[in-house]
């Protein structure tokens, strides 16, 4: 009697490791086929249907000089611009080693660039001008995404980053 109950025991728990293990399988692949609790989409926080020409039709006084391996991080300076080029810059660095990869151009404002950024003016406002914009730049300069005014530093950062993670080299 002893024996049996010994023997029950046992394979009742190498039945509860088998489903122990089994368990999130058969609970991701439901997930998968029923479609429930999976995220439809990555939301980004900038504009990603965009109606504008490449950067190297943009009316500015000088041209974006792109190498073809770099995003390039373009906005406007119209207001607040201290405070913005400061936000820039510390959103560059925060990118860490993933730095190299990105550089900014700043329209407007001090024509003195800071590190890692060229500066331009418009020649003459664009239609689709919105002040205090920021727009991202494939390396072929295709434009990615845009940013209203209001987005904060730290979505911009999230969207780069998720963009640079997608877009490996």
């Amino acid at each position: 009697m002893q024996d049996a109950r010994y023997i029950r025991r046992q394979r009742l728990k190498l039945i509860l490791i088998f489903v122990v293990f089994a368990a999130p399988m058969v609970a991701a692949w439901g997930m998968v086929e029923l479609r429930i609790g999976i995220p439809n989409r990555h939301t980004a926080h900038g504009n990603v249907e965009l109606e504008l020409p490449m950067l190297d039709e943009w009316p500015l006084t000088t041209a974006a000089v792109n190498n073809q391996e770099e995003w390039i991080l373009a906005f406007d300076c119209a207001q607040q611009c201290e405070q913005r080029k400061d936000e820039f810059w510390r959103l560059h660095r925060a990118l860490g080693r993933e730095a190299p990869r990105l550089t900014r151009l700043r329209i407007g404002g001090d024509p003195e660039p800071l590190p890692g950024e060229t500066t331009s003016e418009w020649q003459h406002l664009p239609p689709w001008h919105q002040a205090n914009s920021v727009w991202l730049f494939d390396p072929m300069g295709r434009p990615a995404l845009a940013f209203e005014a209001n987005v904060a530093t730290k979505y911009v950062l999230e969207d780069i980053q998720h963009l640079l993670k997608v877009n490996p080299q």
